[in-house]
């Protein structure tokens, strides 16, 4: 096995790239602003490898698979470079499978943590990354706020959201561990 210090690096190093492809992902699908500097800035971050990708398999829909297979091939990469080269390819595949739904559920609870402790300090200002994550949950959230009865001001649905992550969080911790 590889030392703590190197294995902490290429676990934060994968799920970060995990996190560029599975953004790049989430833009196309929920059609976000193009012309946000985040926006653009993942695009050309994961052009180098999701571009010819993309050429090998072309999108569904609003549904860009190559930047998905690529968050999902991190997950992969992640366990053969653990295990040097000696895994199991089906725990593999599962295994990176996993990762990557870990990874998108850690980025919606984290987005929603910030958008929540943004409106309480500084509510009703314009920032690009606030309103790119704003459109990025919007698919989780506005069915939640459908759902929930309206206290006023109040919205709870944050707070549903982030217990329900918490549990999905645990769930995926728990199955890649029995894998």
């Amino acid at each position: 096995m590889i030392g703590q210090t190197l294995y902490a690096f290429i676990d934060l190093a994968l799920r970060l790239l995990t996190l560029l492809f599975l953004l790049r992902f989430l833009l196309q699908a929920v059609d976000a602003d193009r012309f946000n500097p985040l926006s653009q800035a993942v695009v050309k971050g994961s052009d180098l490898l999701a571009r010819p990708l993309r050429k090998l398999l072309p999108n569904l829909g609003r549904w860009d698979l190559a930047s998905l297979l690529l968050a999902w091939a991190m997950g992969v990469l992640f366990v053969y470079v653990v295990t040097l080269g000696n895994a199991d390819p089906v725990q593999a595949v599962a295994v990176g499978a996993v990762r990557t739904g870990l990874v998108w559920v850690q980025f919606y609870w984290w987005s929603i943590l910030v958008i929540v402790v943004v409106s309480f300090i500084n509510q009703g200002s314009y920032h690009p990354v606030i309103s790119l994550l704003d459109q990025l949950l919007n698919p989780i959230m506005a069915p939640l706020r459908n759902l929930l009865p309206t206290m006023g001001p109040l919205d709870f649905s944050p707070l549903v959201a982030l217990i329900v992550l918490s549990l999905l969080q645990d769930t995926l911790r728990t199955l890649s561990l029995s894998l």
